[in-house]
């Protein structure tokens, strides 16, 4: 097995990452940072994005494991404390794994070029200063005239994070759907948006063909570009997949509980 480790500068990530390193000597594994079979992140979920950006165009072969130093992540299995049991898990593998949706992203510039992008968690676009403004289409169809601070397009597993600020559902991982949650909408008598999340099937695509303005922020991820003049951006989901290797089962309502109310859970009947 080829094994990549990809660790933050935490003090206690760094220790991890040595006592992996160590447990990892056995001849049947190989470090191979180019191309793994297997990445291991050890930090938090921002890790592990970081590395999923890395090896975006390997998809089809690699297998993420998320190892947490801090409380437990959405994208993390495993504490930092269970280093001896991850490896012991590492010496069983079988090739089991759970694979996530992800975000297709194209962006049309106005000089005729494209490009085209991966989102594990989310893609927005806003304007850095003034009121953004963009016709919305699904499926080519129009929809409705945008006014507000900008649009937010996340995956399933994204849907905890910012689109949850927004107003946003949490979607189950099992469903190929993306969200489109609206940061701060200008609703009144001249303008009017759905001024709500919308879930989109997955042979559904939404399109964004913004007013053509300079000051234009798009981000994937926790990365952030400022375009050239954009013609319009679409969104839906990738064919590509994430993979996780999964050797433990920790049901997805756990993780939101955990991260969201931690409440104190009631004494058996």
């Amino acid at each position: 097995m080829r094994v990549s480790i990809h660790a933050n500068s935490n003090a206690n990530s760094q220790v991890a990452k040595g006592k992996l390193l160590a447990g990892l000597k056995a001849p049947a594994f190989q470090i191979d940072e180019a191309h793994p079979d297997v990445v291991i992140t050890i930090g938090g979920d921002g890790t592990l994005l970081s590395a999923f950006h890395r090896y975006a165009d390997q998809l089809d072969h690699v297998r993420f494991i998320g190892v947490h130093t801090g409380h437990l992540g959405f994208y993390t299995d495993w504490r930092d404390f269970e280093v001896d049991a991850l490896i012991e898990a590492l010496n069983r593998d079988s090739g089991e794994s759970i694979s996530y949706p992800l975000l297709d992203v194209l962006t049309d510039f106005e000089d005729g070029t494209t490009a085209h992008y991966l989102a594990l968690n989310e893609a927005t676009l806003k304007r850095e200063s003034g009121t953004m403004r963009s016709d919305v289409y699904i499926r080519e169809n129009f929809f409705e005239s945008f006014r507000g601070d900008g649009l937010c397009v996340a995956t399933p597993t994204g849907s905890t994070a910012y689109s949850k600020s927004n107003g946003g559902a949490v979607i189950h991982p099992r469903l190929d759907a993306m969200q489109v949650t609206e940061i701060a909408s200008i609703n009144n008598r001249v303008f009017r948006t759905l001024a709500a999340p919308m879930i989109l099937a997955p042979d559904e695509w939404i399109s964004l063909r913004p007013e053509p303005f300079q000051d234009y922020v798009m981000t994937i991820d926790q990365f952030t570009a400022r375009p050239s003049m954009i013609n319009a951006i679409r969104f839906k989901i990738a064919s590509e997949r994430i993979h996780f290797a999964r050797y433990r089962h920790m049901h997805f309502w756990d993780r939101v509980e955990d991260a969201f109310i931690g409440a104190k859970k009631p004494d058996a009947l």
